[in-house]
């Protein structure tokens, strides 16, 4: 069924459908306008002026509607509201042909180049490239640090740098590996070394370090014959470099030509050659040079035939002050007149001013 309006309302609904339509355009067209300008730039004030003008003469209708009869706004409002949304529904669908037509029309920007492969062996880690590159590496470190260690080591390490000096070298002593690993028992706390009780040259006497110790002793046999007494001190730049080593193995292997020989412990310190050796401390050096024992019968036998011992003695508070005293002198000659040799154990020569001392009373 239809109803019949007056041409005055047919005229008011038709502006007033027309008037929607061009609004629900303007909204479409705000949308997109809105993605590219502001609000103050030309063509979005442009856009927004028609809106204001479309919508006052939307008023203006909507009065025009609100002076007629109550059946006829209805009628008008109705109807507007039917043509409107028909309206509304045909720009959607022109909106959505556009955009499918659009869309068809865009080309990607992704495209596939080569085709995806499998790879058929381990792509990752490479371990062989990885063994070259650590061998090269640790080579490379090896060879830094021997060069760096060699830029930093200050001290000798041929015979021929002393000699070049005028300086003679009776033997070349190598490190005994057999002496090492005896030095390296400690005790249950871990915090003393154990000073074993057997010299290398009794417990093993073809060590290559005992061989060079002999050829020590035929040197110096050769070199005393022109010395002023039988007295021979060691000492050293420093601690641990092996002097009481050398100079209790020395003793021994002299001892071991029928000769009889005293080592007497001048590191009134440190000494530990009554430990080297298996023997006690008392009445030892330090006692003697302060009239507390009896030079005669200080010197203390070892294990091993013709070699004795004068340990170091507590420690005392002055042991420079004790070494150049007349009893040390007396010491010395004494000992000098009743052994074939005397071997002198000192402190290392740059740490105290003990080896210069002694080395006052010796050939």
């Amino acid at each position: 069924d239809s109803v019949d309006l007056p041409l005055e309302a047919k005229a008011v609904l038709d502006s007033m459908v027309n008037i929607d339509a061009q609004l629900n355009e303007l909204t479409f067209k705000e949308a997109e306008i809105s993605k590219l300008y502001t609000k103050v730039h030309p063509a979005y004030r442009t856009l927004l002026e028609k809106r204001q003008a479309l919508e006052e003469e939307k008023a203006k209708l909507n009065g025009r509607v609100t002076a007629m009869p109550k059946t006829q706004q209805e009628i008008v409002r109705l109807t507007r509201d039917v043509e409107s949304g028909q309206q509304v529904y045909m720009q959607l669908l022109n909106k959505e042909q556009e955009l499918k037509i659009t869309e068809a029309s865009t080309v990607g920007d992704v495209r596939i180049v080569d085709p995806a492969i499998t790879q058929p062996g381990v792509l990752k880690p490479k371990k062989g490239l990885i063994i070259l590159g650590a061998i090269i590496l640790g080579l490379m470190l090896s060879i830094v640090g021997v060069l760096l260690r060699s830029l930093f080591n200050r001290g000798i390490e041929s015979p021929q740098v002393l000699e070049e000096h005028g300086i003679s070298v009776y033997a070349s002593i190598p490190l005994s590996e057999w002496q090492k690993a005896r030095d390296s028992v400690k005790t249950i706390k871990g915090v003393k070394r154990y000073k074993q009780s057997q010299l290398l040259a009794v417990g093993n006497p073809t060590d290559l370090a005992i061989e060079a110790i002999r050829s020590l002793r035929t040197s110096l046999h050769f070199a005393m014959m022109q010395a002023q007494n039988n007295v021979l001190m060691m000492t050293g730049v420093s601690p641990s470099i092996g002097k009481t080593f050398v100079c209790a193995n020395l003793a021994a292997v002299i001892s071991q030509t029928n000769k009889r020989v005293l080592l007497i412990d001048c590191d009134m310190r440190k000494g530990y050659t009554h430990e080297l050796l298996g023997t006690n401390n008392v009445n030892g050096l330090s006692e003697i040079l302060i009239g507390q024992g009896d030079i005669t019968t200080a010197a203390k036998p070892t294990s091993i035939a013709k070699f004795d011992l004068i340990p170091r003695g507590q420690v005392p508070p002055n042991p420079s002050e004790l070494l150049m005293s007349e009893r040390f002198a007396e010491l010395v000659n004494w000992a000098s007149k009743n052994y074939d040799l005397v071997l002198i154990d000192t402190p290392p020569i740059l740490a105290v001013t003990d080896a210069a001392i002694v080395g006052r009373h010796v050939g």
